[in-house]
């Protein structure tokens, strides 16, 4: 029997915890969510990007700085995935005794939200023989249990460390799938379906339709996507933790409104199909299951 628990392979980018010396026992929920959010904004130094465009004008100063600071996102996810944010998660997300409460919180969130992807597929039972894009694939949390039950899987990230420790632990388990160092955008190809799982926290608003557009451009049948909602208590909390700056060496966050993605999606040809949501004290993704209409 083929254990699709995807514990062993996931990474999460949603939440970037600093919490070594917290206890989840020690907080209610609502201290647990506030917490946890307000480090997400704090340690990674978020700020929300204003709209890069500046209308023929002459930037100012502070329109520099966010153009500046968008283009400097990409380096960043890569710089940190590839040394220390590597070593934190994989050890976060694989059979690793070497992590807290918080923690393990996290690896509990972020495996449900695979686990719902899986249980989608299984119950259309016709994923066998069909090509899988993985988009930001981290250590194969998708990309191996998809192989096990017979998707064809090309999947990639931006971190080396992270698509190399995917083909290790793929090669370990005689799973035949292809990972490789990639962004998004440079992703070429046709699938029967794309995913693209807890990613789209590293994507500024202004960057988020396009890269949905990539999406949709590589997907013949079905997009799968997850994200961090915005909503008014997670934007609230992150505007407190603006004030709380984090010693923590991580990257920006980005909340995304589930109106606009749906809206972006149906643009691209594809119509939600599934949603659900996983909120656990210290994780919370949207997820979306788009397929397309035309």
């Amino acid at each position: 029997m083929i254990d699709h628990s995807p514990s062993r392979y996931s990474r999460s980018p949603l939440l970037y915890s600093a919490l070594h010396s917290i206890s989840a026992r020690t907080i209610t929920m609502k201290q647990a969510c506030a917490i946890s959010l307000l480090l997400l904004s704090g340690a990674s130094a978020f700020a929300p990007l204003a709209n890069s465009n500046t209308n023929g004008r002459v930037a100012a100063p502070a329109d520099v700085m966010q153009l500046a600071s968008a283009a400097d996102d990409k380096t960043e996810v890569r710089e940190y995935f590839n040394t220390e944010g590597f070593n934190r998660w994989n050890k976060i997300y694989s059979e690793s005794d070497e992590i807290n409460s918080v923690q393990m919180d996290i690896r509990t969130g972020h495996d449900q939200t695979i686990q719902k992807i899986l249980n989608w597929i299984v119950d259309d039972n016709d994923i066998a023989g069909k090509s899988v894009c993985d988009c930001g694939c981290g250590v194969g949390s998708l990309a191996i249990p998809l192989a096990q039950m017979g998707a064809k899987i090309s999947a990639s990230d931006i971190s080396d460390s992270m698509a190399n420790e995917a083909a290790r632990r793929a090669e370990e388990l005689g799973i035949d799938a292809e990972f490789y160092t990639s962004d998004l955008e440079s992703v070429s190809g046709k699938y029967n379906t794309v995913t693209c799982v807890d990613v789209a926290i590293h994507y500024p608003s202004e960057k988020m339709a396009e890269m949905i557009g990539h999406l949709c451009d590589l997907a013949e049948d079905r997009v799968i996507i997850s994200f961090a909602p915005k909503t008014w208590f997670y934007v609230f909390l992150k505007k407190v933790g603006e004030m709380f700056p984090g010693p923590s060496k991580t990257t920006r966050a980005y909340l995304h409104d589930e109106e606009f993605v749906v809206d972006t999606l149906k643009k691209a040809g594809f119509e939600v199909q599934r949603n659900d949501m996983t909120a656990t004290n210290f994780y919370f993704s949207r997820l979306l299951e788009a397929k397309k209409t035309q």
